[in-house]
């Protein structure tokens, strides 16, 4: 669109087991399906370039057009996850939590005393399930339910798994059309640090127009956006958040079993996938794609061109992170596989 010439346009990295030239752009598919890339004629400042395409190399063109091409690799990472999002909440809705109960979990507290299909009308005196309530009132009493039941509450001794609460909950509940009242007492759970009762909320579904559907899908983006940005923060002095760590391996799988498991749940995991891998390329270190926009804007702040020796010794902070990104990804993978445990899809 810009008069930038291409080399080359391939998807998957190389070896290439095919190829095939169209004009002066060859098209070629890799070996190695970790992505893809267009190689541009000058990418490299110092590349020796004919005479008859230097008008069309890379670093021969200005900046505004350098930062709309690169830009435009991450922009369909967010595009393609907002599509599908977007999809997602048209036709298949949202699912918003409900105070009312869909599982209770074996050898709990609330085994002896909930069953699915209760509806939870007050814990504590907090309200819960109402008819005239709203969907979105509805999951905001739940949230407020799930924390009247943690509350202040502590262990008689330092909090450990399983140990039971120093006060009991007082749960008004309703079942066939009749509300009972009961005392709970919760036992601590150190994976959800916090007291629970175990049992799991039930949801329900709320259609969505198109105007909302786009409203959800942006902030659902911006809250996995913030997320995505915050644990790469964390990698760095969080031994927890590193083990969190997924790579290619992950991916890969994640994403198989859930196509087995549901369609839209894949869907989902597509758009989160490419939604992560658009914020990080947006990170300003070469030779990420944020790394040669900031240094087209550092170009155009300066007025004249960085000095390749800067862009290189500032590259070596992307390409390590690039790395350590990578290895402590397959690192986990491996051990996920190794050790059983999977990669969590239910």
């Amino acid at each position: 669109m810009v008069g930038m010439r291409v080399e080359r346009f391939a998807l998957f990295f190389p070896p290439l087991i095919a190829r095939k030239q169209r004009g002066e752009t060859e098209y070629a598919i890799g070996a190695i399906p970790l992505g893809g890339y267009v190689k541009i004629t000058g990418m490299n400042p110092e590349e020796e370039i004919d005479e008859d395409v230097v008008d069309r190399a890379y670093y021969r063109q200005p900046v505004w057009k350098r930062i709309f091409v690169i830009g435009a690799g991450p922009a369909v990472n967010l595009v393609l996850a907002f599509v599908i999002l977007w999809g997602i909440f048209m036709f298949e809705g949202r699912q918003l939590v409900t105070p009312t109960i869909e599982q209770v979990n074996r050898d709990t507290p609330a085994a002896s005393v909930l069953e699915p299909g209760d509806r939870i009308i007050s814990v504590d005196g907090v309200p819960g399930y109402s008819a005239d309530a709203t969907p979105e009132q509805l999951e905001e009493r739940a949230t407020e339910v799930r924390a009247a039941i943690s509350g202040d509450r502590t262990c008689s001794t330092a909090p450990r798994q399983d140990c039971a609460a120093t006060k009991p909950v007082t749960i008004v509940y309703e079942r066939d059309g009749e509300q009972q009242t009961a005392q709970i007492t919760p036992k601590f759970d150190e994976q959800a640090d916090r007291f629970l009762l175990g049992f799991a909320f039930g949801q329900q579904q709320d259609d969505v127009g198109p105007v909302q559907a786009a409203s959800l899908s942006v902030t659902g983006m911006w809250t996995v956006t913030r997320l995505t940005v915050e644990n790469i923060v964390k990698l760095f002095y969080d031994g927890e958040a590193r083990k969190q760590v997924s790579g290619v391996v992950g991916s890969y799988e994640a994403t198989r079993q859930s196509f087995e498991f549901d369609a839209v749940q894949a869907l989902t995991i597509l758009a989160l996938i490419s939604l992560s891998l658009g914020v990080i390329n947006l990170f300003p270190f070469l030779p990420l794609d944020g790394g040669h926009i900031f240094w087209a804007l550092a170009e155009k702040v300066r007025g004249r061109p960085i000095p390749i020796g800067v862009m290189e010794r500032a590259s070596f902070v992307g390409i390590m992170l690039v790395g350590f990104l990578f290895i402590v990804g397959l690192t986990n993978d491996v051990g996920r596989i190794t050790s059983g445990e999977g990669f969590g899809i239910r």
